[in-house]
């Protein structure tokens, strides 16, 4: 939408693109008092009062009536049914119907790595387990809060009577199940590495059990299963201990390389954080235990002995990769609460094992196959491919753990930079107009009164709905004097009502619990304050994100 000022002047300061606009981008924010624009930075734009100069122009803003304050919704079915078309006053200039100033877009705004709130949904503190014969380490870029955003609406409205749309599933791979109320998925890249486990164990079983023939590759199926569960329980651990912390917990993913446990909030102090990360390793320990208990009684040279005695070899191998002090390995959890005890700053514990954990990828890629190299077969014919094989697989750990350190870095920034975003820094100033008000009138009091969003009131001035960015746009200038603002109006619901007072965290959680393209924003006495659009908290992210820490 378009950032104007009172009188349809470009406001500076603004991200936007260059391109000339022909409305305000969201709805009005409440009853009856504009609020400031967003010109400065986060927590330093003062609310106006009516009758008070307008900081940026320095000209009286226009006296509006008393707000009436917030509402309760009679009606959450969706947006509001289309009214018969009324004549209105002559179409007037939309607010920003001039052409902007160019503008520069924000730093990194095209970043993958840094998603803005209007994206799909932050990256969330990961608790990740090894596959194969070594953890899985791979991390996963922020997500950033805020992130949903719901698919656009027509410019005419849903219609009366639409159900609200159900919050979707996090997906990422087929649904085993929910253990703990947490949804267990197995990314594609499970079948694959499973099929790679079969064909490399089965070759072991033929050494060992050759008057297995064929059937021994049914029994490498197994043994790929069963790891595959023991990693299961490793993340399950980490999803017991992160609940009883109260830490929510999106979801288990089996992949490439193990699995990951998706806690979308960090433990509150360091001893949790510690507790969080240990029981992952302490669960694979325990199973390495139980499968060597269970092998005792076992023919070594039998199917059991052989299933038992390989099942307890990849949890060991399990629990010390993931101890191993780096980013993004459960080890590296552990130092960094440990680092973050001592000082008593969270990031200064990300930083030391992070960077640890680049050097542990480092000695992956160099030590692994002069590791496996030396420990290898001394047969020429197996020397080959064994090294290539050795290579490959050095390399693709040592990948994974170097870019789950680096993500960890950046989500540790975001976090610092996460108090920098105010409901009440960012929300656009709006003006109240009744449901039957033509576009073109609504959009000449928005550009008289300096506003940037359009809320729908009823008789008494209570809010309703909001005015839909996107469907003003959609609107020819030729047709807005008969077009009844109501029409492009999205219902308000519980949901899309935020506090004033809401910052950091607590403000993307929110808006992430609702998505919307727009917010109502007010004040704790109910009073309105103004209108949040999520495309300004995406750029409001990116701006942070870009700066440095």
């Amino acid at each position: 939408m378009d950032v104007s000022g009172g009188s349809g002047r470009p406001r500076p300061g603004n991200d936007e693109s260059a391109e000339p606009r022909a409305e305000p981008t969201a709805p009005a924010s409440g009853s009856a008092r504009p609020e400031p624009a967003d010109t400065g930075p986060p927590g330093e734009r003062p609310a106006d009062r009516p009758g008070q100069a307008d900081e940026h122009h320095g000209q009286p803003a226009p006296t509006a009536p008393e707000p009436t304050g917030a509402r309760p919704p009679t009606d959450d079915s969706g947006t509001r049914a289309p009214k018969q078309d009324t004549p209105g006053t002559p179409d007037t200039e939309a607010p920003g119907s001039e052409p902007q100033a160019s503008r520069t877009p924000a730093p990194g705004a095209g970043a993958s790595a840094t998603p803005g709130p209007g994206k799909p949904e932050p990256e969330t503190p990961e608790t990740k387990t090894p596959g194969t014969v070594t953890p899985e380490t791979g991390a996963r870029g922020p997500r950033v809060p805020g992130a949903t955003r719901p698919d656009p609406h027509t410019d005419g409205g849903s219609g009366p009577g639409k159900p609200p749309q159900r919050k979707p599933e996090p997906g990422g791979g087929l649904l085993m199940g929910r253990p703990f109320g947490v949804p267990v998925y197995v990314a594609p890249s499970w079948f694959l590495v499973a099929a790679l486990i079969t064909w490399v164990f089965g070759g072991q079983l033929d050494r060992v059990l050759p008057e297995l023939g064929a059937a021994r590759y049914l029994v490498s199926l197994f043994f790929a299963v069963a790891f595959y569960a023991s990693v299961l329980v490793h993340e399950l651990a980490h999803t017991v201990a992160a609940l009883r912390f109260k830490l929510p917990v999106r979801r288990i993913q089996l992949q490439f390389f193990g699995g990951v446990s998706e806690i979308e909030k960090e433990a509150e102090t360091p001893g949790r954080e510690f507790v969080l990360a240990f029981v992952g390793p302490l669960l694979s320990l325990v199973l390495a235990g139980v499968f060597y208990a269970a092998l005792l009684p076992v023919e070594p040279d039998s199917v059991p002995g052989v299933l038992l005695a390989g099942l307890m070899i990849s949890n060991l191998l399990v629990a010390a990769f993931n101890l191993l002090p780096g980013l993004p390995l459960d080890g590296g959890r552990m130092l960094r609460a440990v680092v973050w005890k001592i000082t008593g700053k969270p990031m200064s514990g990300t930083i030391a094992a992070a960077w640890i954990g680049r050097a542990l990828a480092i000695a992956v890629l160099i030590g692994l196959p002069l590791l496996t190299q030396s420990l290898g077969s001394d047969a020429a014919d197996d020397v080959g491919m064994d090294t290539v094989m050795d290579a490959l697989l050095a390399a693709i750990l040592a990948a994974i753990i170097w870019t789950g350190a680096g993500n960890s870095l950046r989500m540790a920034r975001l976090r610092e930079h996460l108090p920098e975003l105010r409901a009440r820094a960012l929300t656009r100033r709006a003006v109240p107009v009744p449901a039957d008000t033509p576009l073109s009138e609504a959009l000449r009091r928005a550009n008289a009164s300096g506003a940037r969003a359009l809320v729908v009131v009823d008789a008494d001035g209570a809010p309703v709905s909001l005015v839909r960015e996107a469907a003003i746009v959609g609107v020819p200038e030729h047709r807005r004097p008969w077009v009844p603002v109501s029409t492009l109006a999205q219902d308000l619901t519980d949901g899309m009502r935020v506090s004033a007072e809401l910052s950091g965290e607590e403000l993307l959680d929110a808006l992430r619990a609702n998505p919307a393209t727009e917010y109502l924003v007010v004040e704790e006495t109910g009073e309105i304050y103004g209108v949040l659009s999520a495309a300004d908290v995406e750029r409001a992210f990116v701006k942070a994100m870009a700066r440095p820490s």
